[in-house]
């Protein structure tokens, strides 16, 4: 059985809501998933999973937050080869760099040889109805191609 992990930073919640809609549809394809916040795991448990799930808000004009730099930099060492991923997070569009932490994470997971399976997923800020179809759906296709590699 394949297992995967969401592990997300959340300062307002939006990212944090965007993790549990996502986590719905993951789940409803029968995949083992936890999920947990960036500071309640070390980066090295990420290799004990098949499918890897990260999501992050983003700072400033493009930043990563404080809460997930020592975990960012932590993935330098780790071995992702053969692990699928995917990186999902809010943003705002007032900053040029909308989303800009969604595409460092993207880069990290690509630099340490993960398959990213998913394309990013931005959200505008607190997620709507619509916004939650989309997670959800976003959850049950990488579900999918988790189960079909």
């Amino acid at each position: 059985m394949n297992n995967a992990i969401l592990v997300y930073a959340s300062m307002s919640g939006n990212t944090e809501l965007m993790a549990t809609y996502i986590a719905e549809g993951v789940r409803e394809k029968e995949i083992q998933l936890d999920v947990k916040e960036c500071f309640e795991i070390d980066p090295e448990e990420l290799v004990n999973y098949d499918g890897i799930i990260i999501g992050s808000y983003t700072w400033g004009e493009g930043e990563l937050p404080d809460e997930l730099l020592d975990f960012y930099d932590e993935m330098d060492h780790l071995d992702f080869h053969l692990k699928k991923s995917a990186v999902f997070g809010s943003g705002s569009t007032l900053y040029s760099n909308y989303g800009g932490a969604v595409d460092l994470l993207v880069e990290k997971l690509k630099q340490i040889g993960a398959d990213i399976i998913a394309d990013p997923l931005k959200i505008e800020l607190t997620p709507t109805e619509k916004d939650e179809i989309v997670c959800k759906e976003f959850g049950r296709q990488f579900a999918e191609k988790l189960i079909a590699s």
